[in-house]
């Protein structure tokens, strides 16, 4: 996947900690020719394809990622010239000649510059052209911060001589537009950025630009829309009860740590479940048994891990063809399993044993 550059703009910013110590510096801007005879051309050729090949999924199973699909926002009826943002990438797009395209990068890098969480460091943008598939040009915007505490190796005398504003590719944010979800397919109402999971350096830049959400926010929406039918059901007459329990239910779902509530019976879990593994198959679920950790598909509950109660405790069930292990070996790896009503009566006995210790009263063998 070749990429020839048309244009490139070298600029460097600088944060001196203070909102007016934020400045951006214009070092060059070359045309293909000078481009590929530059030292920038070593350092960002393998760029263009990295970030193209670079995968990113529309409902990512995480809510926070590096790799995001954004879509320009249009209201409806309009068309995606009524876009600030896309008009900005539109401009350099149709830049004729090598100053145009100077003046709508500095555009960019201005408006990037106006965010909040913005560190010093050398900003790239590109139009360039994969002929092998387009005639139309894609547009790169690649961001490298300043690496801290960089030094060159210099001669046996001084050792070390330190470089003040030295990058690296290995950390570089970036925005592709437009997205190209397949070789040979494109889609101009969406571009695709790349940056820390935890920062949101482009979405405060991109501020007309949206993103879908993560499956586990679509995944509580609709949970949540399942409470509340049933909460409206069951307190239908009663108004105040109901506003107790939709408060209860909403502190529950935005805990960090939440427990079993008891409060559906297995056959209204099953049928939740299934509306949600219809449209997402591979949704996981994750449940901690004391200081155990137990993964598996959602699509696994009822079928293949089934959740009990034994006196005050919690018993999970998980059913399977063979046990793997790994992380190095265990005398649990050489046990011969026994039959499961023999753990069940084992339980039992020590539900008991546990109940009679804690009422004072002895147990005789």
């Amino acid at each position: 996947m070749k990429f020839d550059v048309d244009y490139i703009s070298f600029f460097v910013i600088q944060v001196d900690g203070e909102e007016s110590g934020k400045r951006s510096k214009h070092y060059q801007t070359m045309d293909g020719e000078s481009y590929a005879e530059s030292e920038l051309s070593s350092f960002l050729d393998g760029e263009f394809a990295k970030t193209a090949k670079r995968k990113a999924e529309r409902n990512p199973k995480a809510e926070q990622v590096p790799t995001k699909i954004g879509r320009f926002i249009a209201e409806p009826g309009y068309d995606l010239d009524s876009n600030p943002n896309y008009n900005m990438f539109a401009r350099l797009k149709t830049a004729e000649n090598i100053d145009q395209f100077m003046g709508h990068a500095d555009e960019i890098v201005t408006t990037y510059m106006d965010t909040s969480a913005i560190r010093g460091g050398a900003m790239f943008v590109v139009r360039a052209r994969l002929n092998q598939y387009f005639d139309e040009p894609f547009l790169f915007v690649f961001k490298c911060d300043f690496e801290q505490k960089i030094a060159r190796i210099t001669d046996e005398r001084s050792l070390l001589n330190q470089v003040e504003m030295a990058i690296s590719a290995k950390n570089m944010k970036s925005i592709m537009y437009p997205h190209m979800p397949e070789p040979g397919m494109v889609d101009n109402w969406e571009l695709k950025i790349h940056q820390s999971s935890h920062a949101n350096y482009f979405e405060d830049f991109l501020r007309f630009v949206e993103y879908e959400k993560s499956m586990p926010e679509l995944v509580n929406e609709q949970v949540m829309d399942f409470v509340h039918q049933y909460v409206e059901q069951v307190y239908e007459h009663n108004e105040e009860q109901k506003q107790q329990e939709l408060e209860a239910m909403d502190l529950w779902a935005h805990s960090d740590q939440r427990e079993l509530q008891e409060k559906w019976e297995p056959a209204q879990v099953m049928e939740a479940a299934s509306v949600l593994i219809e449209q997402k198959p591979d949704i996981e679920m994750k449940v901690k048994v004391g200081s155990m950790t137990v993964r598996a598909l959602l699509a696994d509950f009822g079928d293949r891990l089934h959740i009990a109660r034994h006196g005050d405790r919690y018993v999970l069930v998980l059913e399977g063809d063979a046990l793997q292990f790994d992380r190095g070996i265990s005398p649990v790896e050489l046990l011969s399993p026994e039959p499961l009503d023999v753990v069940i009566e084992r339980l039992k006995q020590k539900a008991f044993e546990e109940e009679h210790e804690r009422s004072g009263i002895g147990v005789f063998a």
